[in-house]
């Protein structure tokens, strides 16, 4: 048996089973912990959330920014953003189905030493702090109320954490911090704009894992998000987004031995950069 956790899909198919069949993946036996961005940007969205869908037990995912911009979109977002190529599962016969099992997917994951989370975590929780607010927004997404919750995902503010926070500020800032984030302050005051590799941060700002005193050290945390980053590992960190539609590498790591596998073949999956101001 192995687990394999794989960077951010982003609607390609054809990458992810070339992935896959390199990592010799077999769904009887073996598990895939997916950083969550399944779809949106590439060109086989649809395939890829019927594949993962189909494998029941054996995929563990967590939500990325492009998954909950779907689940928006389904809810009646007017705004759209130029990455969106979403309407094949907008129209297929099967979404209501697809998205049903999508809303129910954590935005966090936690099993023995690591988590798996899409972006990252604000530097004072704790990994069980973020275990109690990821249930707070998963309660949200599931519940009577969950089309108001999506139609009030979208934006910046508020742009740190408050214990105090109440209602969609409190919820958005906790799927902010788990699905955005890349750069913040010490304090934890998050930056949504920039998106260049660390050494591009702005004044007063560090990339999210960088902080020395951050509360969460306790734990390896898988994430994607970060293109720019690419494919990086330090002590307490596992960054797997390695950015295939930018002309990168899909990347697939082995969490037993840490054996590294990737995919590098974009021409089935093309994208082009977004504008500043979209919402994903």
């Amino acid at each position: 048996m192995a687990t394999y956790a794989i960077g951010d899909i982003q609607g390609c198919y054809s990458a992810f089973r070339h992935l896959l069949d390199l990592c010799a993946f077999d769904p009887a036996v073996d598990r895939l912990w997916l950083v969550g961005d399944l779809v949106n940007r590439g060109s086989e969205s649809l395939q890829v959330l019927r594949f993962v869908a189909g494998l029941g037990d054996s995929a563990t995912v967590v939500l990325g920014n492009h998954d909950l911009y779907l689940l928006m979109r389904h809810a009646g977002l007017e705004s759209r953003s130029a990455s969106d190529n979403l309407d094949d599962i907008l129209t297929a016969p099967d979404c209501d189905e697809l998205l049903h099992w999508l809303a129910r997917r954590p935005l966090l994951h936690v099993e023995k030493q690591y988590v798996l989370v899409h972006a990252g975590l604000l530097p004072r929780w704790t990994v069980p702090k973020a275990q109690a607010l990821a249930e707070e927004v998963q309660t949200a997404l599931t519940g009577k109320d969950s089309k108001k919750f999506l139609l009030r995902l979208l934006g910046n503010r508020p742009d740190h954490w408050k214990n105090s926070l109440k209602g969609w500020d409190r919820l958005r800032v906790i799927v902010n911090a788990f699905t955005r984030l890349r750069f913040c302050t010490p304090e934890g005051r998050m930056m949504m704009r920039p998106k260049g590799p660390p050494g591009t941060a702005p004044e007063g700002a560090f990339p999210w894992f960088a902080l020395p005193e951050r509360a969460n050290r306790t734990h390896t945390i898988l994430c994607g998000h970060w293109s720019a980053l690419g494919f990086y590992r330090e002590e307490g960190l596992i960054a797997l987004d390695s950015g295939y539609v930018w002309g990168g590498a899909l990347t697939a790591l082995r969490i037993e031995d840490g054996e590294v596998f990737q995919v590098r073949d974009t021409s089935a999956c093309k994208t082009e950069a977004l504008p500043s101001s979209s919402p994903v």
